[in-house]
């Protein structure tokens, strides 16, 4: 794992380009703190910039940026390729045939001369092997690079495709550049729903260049890279709690979006991205070639592909483990590398003292009958508090998963013993895993039959009933209650309900569900909410089921803008690199041929994953409500952390800024800290999380 900048200077207003990538580097150190290089091509004016953090091939063999064996490619990648061996021996069996005359590939006898045994090695032959869009098709893993191409005067930005890895791009040169990028569509929105090769063109401005990065804290290292907030961006933030991309929090910015690639002919001066891979697809393909098998042969089919993506991701120079919090999810990991090791692996979970947010006793029993070797460490609130400060510099862009807490701290203690460590993450997205792929059918079904004064007074029911007090029955019930029909944080769940109730549409319900303040556009000084991969028709497969398209929804929104923006920047920060074995792209494949009744069945989601942990895991372990990674917000905000949010929201300070309605500002934080609202803090946080951003980069 590793963090990648760099630039193309088509106006040549870099003075000193070296010293411009050293300083992009150099905002990247917590990416890689073992290893930094640049690189500048004078003849194209590009550069790239790279710090490492040494996983395969400790040598000075895996330095990058490295070039390609022609020296026609030059790469700057973060993430790794699990299968490269593989791809090593078609490379090799390819040249050997065309030496013979069996066929024509274009590769070179050179580009099987390896130096060393990395990855990026074997992704430079395959771009010489057969061409750079060819070879991400055989690529499996987690990636975000950037490659030149001398002899083509071509640069190439590449995101893998479920956007494990970040890459963010943008035009240099201040707001005329802004404005031309606020005007650029979607890509895919561009393309017409049945397009997967929908293309954005983009012209380089006058005077403009180009910077990319995987963080945006090293795009501001560039002196011409001056970045402002945008309106939409920040409404969008607000609903959600994170900046769905492609956009940023800067007009000036864009995300390469998951499975896309931005092409820079260097001569032309103009930029293509277009789309290689879509989540839509995958779950269209998956419906074309359905699962044919019983119960019986989809658990066996998804153990052996959670086996074989464990397995990959077990390769490694250096020591690795396994975050653990005795789910479901990160139980599969846990137990197929266990069966794969032949030591104890090494496992790692943190523990906090309110009974709700608790998962440490459930990962200490999976540890116990598994026999890893388990590290459990309950960490106080003024712990957990302290971290908030650092929040803003961690996620440079506002970003308010509060789980991104204790991901931080799990990721500090883990990086005291190991350097990789794999997580459950995407197991929800594949299988059915969220509450809100079971209810929203359910509740769009029951307010059809209610009139309107009904749900209102149901709504107002709910509302009346503390949160916390909900919150406490429902912790109760779990003890006693099969995990099939136990709920956490009911009392969260409940008022969520409640605000939704008027619905009865089942996409407007599940976009109700996954919101976290609905009027944000009233929230937001002249704020407006542009297209999503959520409110999109182009994005989505809406011929499929309701389930199949939440699923797949929140694989091109939450999953990558939430989910693993939290994964990521949390162990970067501590220089720890975190691997995600159920985002397998072939395991996804698998998964979605399955038949909804194997992920949903009575009530029990992730029934087949659910089952493949069973073989090796008890299922009393396993029989417990699902949990979120939490920590006790609204106590915090009431108490320790009441100065330091006060400040933050004063209607002064935020009637100066000019971003938000200070009256509605007020409002959200007079309900969270009223001792007799249920607030759960979640609307606070947000705000919270944009005015403590705001505040460290000076917007």
């Amino acid at each position: 794992m590793c963090g990648l900048a760099g630039f193309v200077d088509f106006a040549s207003r870099v003075d000193d380009p070296a010293s411009a990538l050293v300083a992009m580097a150099r905002r990247l150190v917590h990416r890689g703190p073992d290893d930094e290089g640049i690189s500048f091509d004078a003849a194209t004016r590009t550069g790239l910039a790279f710090r490492r953090l040494s996983v395969l091939d400790l040598s000075p063999a895996g330095h990058q940026p490295m070039r390609s064996a022609s020296g026609r490619f030059e790469i700057a990648f973060n993430g790794e390729v699990y299968n490269h061996d593989d791809i090593r021996g078609e490379i090799r069996g390819e040249i050997r045939g065309e030496i013979r005359g069996e066929i024509r590939t274009g590769a070179s006898a050179g580009a099987a001369n390896f130096r060393g045994h990395s990855d990026t090695e074997t992704m430079l032959a395959a771009f010489e092997a057969f061409g750079v869009e060819a070879a991400i098709e055989r690529f499996r893993g987690m990636f975000a690079f950037a490659v030149l191409d001398r002899r083509d005067r071509v640069l190439w930005l590449v995101r893998d495709r479920f956007g494990v890895k970040p890459m963010h791009y943008g035009w240099t040169g201040g707001a005329e550049v802004a404005a031309s990028i606020r005007r650029a569509p979607s890509v895919d929105h561009a393309g017409g729903a049945d397009s997967t090769a929908a293309s954005l063109h983009l012209a380089v401005p006058p005077g403009a260049g180009l910077a990319f990065a995987s963080e945006i804290k090293a795009l501001r290292a560039l002196p011409t890279m001056r970045l402002s907030v945008d309106r939409g961006a920040l409404t969008l933030f607000m609903r959600h709690g994170y900046v769905p991309g492609p956009l940023s929090i800067h007009p000036e910015v864009r995300k390469l979006r998951p499975g896309h690639l931005l092409r820079v002919d260097l001569d032309a001066r103009t930029a293509e991205e277009r789309c290689w891979w879509h989540s839509r697809d995958l779950v269209r393909a998956g419906r074309a070639a359905p699962f044919a098998g019983s119960d019986g042969d989809a658990v066996d089919a998804v153990a052996a592909a959670l086996d074989e993506s464990v397995r990959l991701r077990m390769l490694a120079d250096v020591p690795l483990g396994a975050f653990l919090s005795g789910g479901i999810d990160s139980t599969a990991v846990v137990a197929s590398m266990q069966a794969q090791s032949p030591r104890p692996v090494r496992t790692f979970t943190i523990g906090f003292g309110a009974q709700e947010f608790d998962e440490a006793p459930y990962a200490r029993a999976v540890a116990r009958h598994l026999g890893t070797e388990h590290t459990e460490v309950y960490v106080t609130g003024e712990e957990a508090l302290a971290t908030v400060p650092q929040l803003a510099d961690t996620w440079d862009e506002p970003f308010a998963d509060s789980s991104q807490i204790p991901t931080l701290l799990v990721s500090r203690i883990a990086r005291r013993s190991v350097t990789v460590a794999l997580s459950g993450d995407g197991g929800d997205e594949l299988f059915g895993g969220y509450y809100r792929y079971a209810w929203t059918s359910a509740i769009a079904a029951r307010t059809r039959l209610l009139p309107p004064p009904a749900r209102a007074a149901v709504a107002m029911l709910l509302r009346a009933t503390p949160r916390r007090a909900l919150n406490a029955v429902g912790t109760a019930l779990a003890r006693v209650l099969p995990a099939r029909v136990a709920i956490d944080r009911a009392g969260d769940r409940a008022h969520k309900l409640a605000g939704i109730l008027r619905h009865s549409d089942p996409w407007t319900i599940y976009l109700g569900l996954v919101a976290t303040i609905a009027d944000a556009p009233a929230l937001v000084l002249g704020g407006s909410e542009p297209v999503t991969a959520l409110t999109d028709p182009a994005q989505r497969a809406d011929e499929l089921d309701l389930e199949t398209r939440m699923m797949q929804a929140d694989i091109a929104s939450y999953l990558v803008d939430d989910i693993l923006v939290k994964v990521d920047r949390a162990s970067m920060a501590t220089s720890l690199e975190a691997r995600e074995p159920l985002l397998d792209h072939r395991l996804a494949e698998l998964a979605f041929r399955l038949p909804l009744a194997m992920k949903i069945r009575g009530g029990e989601r992730k029934w087949v994953l659910r089952r493949t942990v069973e073989r090796r895991v008890p299922r009393a372990l396993l029989d417990r409500p699902k949990m979120g990674f939490g920590v006790p917000l609204a106590q915090w905000l009431r108490g320790p952390l009441r100065g330091w949010a006060e400040a933050l929201l004063a209607e002064d300070r935020t009637r100066a800024a000019g971003h938000l309605n200070p009256e509605r500002v007020r409002a959200i934080w007079r309900r969270t800290v009223d001792p007799a609202s249920s607030s759960s803090g979640y609307q606070a946080w947000n705000l919270l999380m944009f005015e403590s951003w705001r505040e460290r980069w000076g917007h």
